[in-house]
Order: structure tokens, then C-alpha cells, then sequence
């Protein structure tokens, strides 16, 4: 049994008029051709004028005179047209709000990222972005750690990525993370190396190596000497890089191997050998890092969702 409310709630819908034909009437009285409304809104002129019928029906009176050269209202036709015209014109500023909400037709969005990602996993997702929605303006910031969640926190950047190891998980109130996914860590050798020929080798061989580093206390030092320790051996250190293309490089002339996450070698030198370490490696989290006080952008959202799906189709490359 219906409540009095929903009966008076469906007595209404009854008396209300269909918008998308109130949207035709509009085209052919301002066109003054059934024929010319048609072309203008991609129907054929029979199905306008069926549909024209109906809103007749709906009316309990003509709208239309039809004549040899057109038509023109009636002064039924007429008050429903300049009513119509407001309507769908509300309709359709509605319609463009809504889009610009869902970040369609406008936005921006700056995304803080780090330097291994920005050179393999990012412009995938960076490219299937700006296909989804090209009027999104879309720009990355590349910094350090701390300065990527000191842009975050100051609004610089509307999310950004991070990354942590076991031992020292990231955690911080004020700020929402969601994994991406995980990464190993694998072992650089030269081509002419004794090991090259290896797919896979175990930290306690190899500490009489020379090892390839990061310079400025960079965080794959720590990764480097926790697993040496947890194998029994202090790692020589014979080259400091200022980035991971130079470690490569000092791979490849067999200056040194070198310990590095996955992404790190997406670029991979052609005489530079990628050895697993298997399951001692240490595991790297990419975290996609928000704000948690504040109503996430339309932009944000979508980059949000796209990332993560693209993270889910390759997260077997970097494991």
C-alpha cells in the first residue's frame, strides 16, 4: 500500500513534461521547420514529429501549426516554447557544473613524484591520463622525500608519491596513503662480471665486492648495509653517484656492482646484467600520499583511480 506522500510524489512526476522533448519544441519553433530542427539535433523528422505528438498529449492541446512551408506555434506553442527555453537552458548550465565537478572540462592538478618513479612507472600512467582527460592541465614536481611531504602538506601539490622499507614504515596523521604497489630490490653487475651469468645470487656471496652507491647519505645506503649486515659483512663502498644513470655507468666499466630498486634500471644499460636477489631482497612500498583534511579535486580523483589501475596491470614488472 502506498503512503499519501508517494501518491502525491507520483501525481506530480505525471504532470511533469519530458525535457528532451521540451528541448525539440525549443529547435523547431526557433527553426520554424520540423525538417531543420531534426538536422540541427541529429534526429530524423519523423521521429521528431512523433515526438512533438506526444508532448501534444502531454499538454492536452496543439503546439504546432503545421503548414505547407513550415510551421509556426501556437499561442499554446508559444508560452511552452519560453518556458522551454529556460528550462533546458538550466538544464544544460546544470549539465556543465556537474562536468566541471567530475573534472571534464576543467581542472588542474599538480602531482609530487621522485626521481625513479618519474623515469618508469609515471609516464604510464601519465599517458593514459591525458588521454582520459586532455582539458586537465597536469604538471609533476620531482623532489626528495621531505620535500615532497612538506609540498603536500602545504598544498603545493594535490597528491603526491612516497615511498618506505619495512623498517621504517611512513606514517604521519595528517596524511592519507594508499599502496601502489611493491617493488624489489636487485643487483647491478657488468656483462664481463663473474656473476653475470647468474639469475639469481645471495647477499653472503658477495662480500668481496666493491659496491656503487648513491652519494649524499641516500636512502639505497641504508637498504645496502642492512642487508650486508643481515648477511654477515660490512660493504665496501668504491663510488659515490649522483644519480642511478651514473651507477649504471660505473656498473657497466666494472668499477663496482650495485644494489638498487627496480624501477631504477627501467633504462637499463646494455651492458649492465639485472640479478635477483631473491627472497631476502628488501620490498619497497610506492605510496600514493593526500591530505586527509581536505575534499579531494574532481582532478585528483581521477589521477587517483587512473594510477591505481595502471599500477594494477604492471605491478608484476617491478617484483
Amino acid at each position: 500500500m502506498e503512503e499519501k506522500g508517494e501518491e502525491v510524489v507520483n501525481d506530480e512526476a505525471q504532470d511533469l513534461f519530458d525535457i528532451r522533448r521540451l528541448a525539440l519544441l525549443v529547435e523547431v519553433v526557433e527553426q520554424g521547420s520540423i525538417t531543420a530542427a531534426a538536422e540541427l539535433m541529429l534526429y530524423t523528422p519523423s521521429a521528431v514529429s512523433q515526438q512533438l505528438r506526444k508532448l501534444e498529449q502531454e499538454v492536452g492541446q496543439p503546439l504546432l501549426n503545421r503548414r505547407s512551408r513550415g510551421v509556426v506555434p501556437t499561442e499554446a506553442g508559444q508560452v511552452l516554447a519560453g518556458h522551454a527555453r529556460k528550462i533546458v537552458g538550466q538544464m544544460r548550465a546544470a549539465q556543465s557544473d556537474l562536468d566541471q565537478i567530475a573534472g571534464l572540462k576543467r581542472g588542474s592538478l599538480t602531482v609530487g613524484t621522485f626521481p625513479t618513479l618519474a623515469g618508469s612507472f609515471m609516464p604510464i600512467v601519465i599517458r593514459a591520463f591525458k588521454k582520459r582527460y586532455p582539458a586537465i592541465g597536469l604538471s609533476l614536481r620531482s623532489a626528495r622525500f621531505e620535500e615532497l611531504v612538506s609540498d603536500l602538506q602545504s598544498g603545493v601539490t594535490g597528491l603526491c608519491l612516497l615511498w618506505d622499507y619495512p623498517w621504517n614504515r611512513f606514517h604521519d596523521d595528517s596524511i592519507r596513503i594508499t599502496e601502489v604497489f611493491q617493488e624489489s630490490t636487485v643487483l647491478l653487475v657488468s656483462r664481463g662480471h663473474p656473476l653475470a651469468d647468474r639469475d639469481e645470487i645471495r647477499m653472503e656471496e658477495l662480500r668481496k665486492e666493491s659496491w656503487i652507491v648513491r652519494a649524499e647519505a641516500h636512502p639505497v645506503v641504508e637498504v645496502l648495509q642492512r642487508s650486508a649486515h643481515a648477511a654477515g659483512f660490512e660493504p665496501t663502498i668504491g663510488f659515490l653517484a649522483n644519480d642511478y644513470q651514473e651507477a649504471q655507468a660505473m656498473v657497466s666499466v666494472g668499477m663496482g656492482v650495485a644494489m638498487v630498486p627496480k624501477t631504477a634500471v627501467a633504462l637499463q644499460h646494455p651492458d649492465v646484467r639485472v640479478i635477483s636477489l631473491g627472497s631476502a631482497a628488501p620490498l619497497r612500498r610506492v605510496l600514493l600520499a593526500q591530505r586527509q583534511d581536505k575534499v579531494y579535486a574532481p582532478a585528483e580523483v581521477a589521477f587517483h583511480s587512473t594510477l591505481l589501475e595502471i599500477a594494477r596491470e604492471h605491478a608484476g614488472d617491478y617484483l
